[in-house]
């Protein structure tokens, strides 16, 4: 190897050993441009917005569930305001905030679909064209809400964040 030259990979060619890339190199490329990057982990911030959703009671007396997946990606990627650059897959991609305090005052609506889900549900963050809330579960699974619907948006917070970044358009949950 030339002395000038790097030995990291770009984050769109498969990392040694042979395991994919985290992120698509767009997502991957929105992630780092709003501060991300791998083993970011603030922890001290997702405490205050644990402890400022457990405190937080909404007038009828409904209150937020804060449980470790929810932690986890507040410590990871909260904070970040990802503003994706070119053109979605099938639709428009998303300017997201990661910060669970968009959905401060949406304790029972979060906890109405966490009732017809089976599992906790907690804020996640916004996104801030649409006002979409984002929501977590306790299995790491994340939703979208707005005015049209409640949406799935993936298994996990990683493919979540690839379809919002990348607009691939979400599963609409339906009742029954």
């Amino acid at each position: 190897m030339h002395p000038d030259r790097t030995s990291t990979p770009h984050p769109g060619f498969a990392r040694p050993g042979g395991s994919p890339p985290r992120f698509p190199v767009p997502v991957d490329a929105a992630l780092r441009a709003a501060g991300w990057q791998p083993g970011r982990w603030d922890i001290r911030q997702a405490e205050i917005w644990a402890d400022t959703l457990r405190d937080h009671t909404s007038p009828a007396g409904h209150r937020h569930a804060v449980f470790p997946a929810a932690v986890e990606a507040w410590a990871e990627f909260g904070g970040l305001h990802l503003t994706p650059t070119g053109p979605g897959r099938q639709l428009a991609p998303a300017t997201v905030h990661i910060d669970p305090l968009h959905g401060l005052h949406m304790a029972r609506t979060l906890g109405d679909l966490g009732r017809a889900l089976g599992t906790d549900v907690s804020p996640l963050g916004a996104e801030t064209d649409t006002t979409a809330v984002l929501a977590i579960d306790a299995a790491g699974r994340v939703y979208a809400l707005d005015h049209t619907g409640d949406w799935y948006l993936g298994p996990d917070i990683d493919q979540a964040l690839t379809g919002l970044v990348a607009g691939i358009e979400p599963v609409r949950l339906t009742a029954g």
